[in-house]
């Protein structure tokens, strides 16, 4: 009899642990199919970038170092999520691709500041589609970057508490890193008006 009573006790913490385990993989795979969601939007953005500065290009010419350096964050940007997408949740890919993006925003802001000097860019039919497309989509990055923090908010507190930290020790589930944007100013989207 305590022979059954140890074996019902030896499965029941086996099928505890395994249940620990199993939930440690969904977390983690939950917050990396957010990242995917990131992805997706970030990759649109990157992609309406050099059609934004197509159109800018014609009516921008003493610009040209503005337009260059949009395309060059633009290009930065594309390899820090191409690095981020390899290892999402590692916290050097995120802060790289944070800063990466960062400096999109930066340059987009400027492109369109220094937009509002010439009307007939700001009337262009193809420029305000464009802008309206970035607008929209950097409103979609932001949703998906919330959702992917709540995703690694979730795996990390599975990870670190009793007793799913010890399962998360003993399996090596590294905690994940969040998509953080560092200065207030950045937390919001690009101010695109043309009127």
């Amino acid at each position: 009899m305590s022979l059954l009573v140890f074996l019902a006790v030896v499965v029941g913490l086996g099928f505890f642990f395994i249940g620990l385990y199993n939930g440690l993989v969904t977390a983690r795979n939950a917050y990396k199919n957010a990242f995917a969601q990131i992805d997706v939007q970030l990759t649109r953005r990157y992609d309406l970038i050099p059609n934004l500065v197509e159109v800018a290009k014609g009516y921008m010419k003493h610009e040209r170092e503005t337009l260059e350096a949009v395309i060059q964050a633009r290009n930065s940007a594309v390899s820090g999520l191409s690095a981020a997408k390899s290892s999402p949740g590692e916290a050097a890919s995120m802060q790289q691709l944070a800063g990466a993006d960062n400096a999109v925003t930066q340059a987009l802001g400027r492109l369109f500041a220094l937009s509002e000097a010439y009307p007939d860019l700001k009337a262009n039919q193809n420029m305000m589609q464009l802008s309206e497309e970035l607008t929209s989509t950097e409103n979609k990055v932001a949703f998906a970057r919330q959702a992917y923090n709540d995703a690694v908010m979730g795996y990390n507190n599975r990870r670190e508490q009793f007793p799913g930290s010890l399962v998360a020790g003993l399996f090596g589930f590294a905690a994940a890193e969040l998509l953080k944007i560092e200065a207030d100013a950045k937390r919001e989207a690009p101010k695109v008006a043309f009127t």
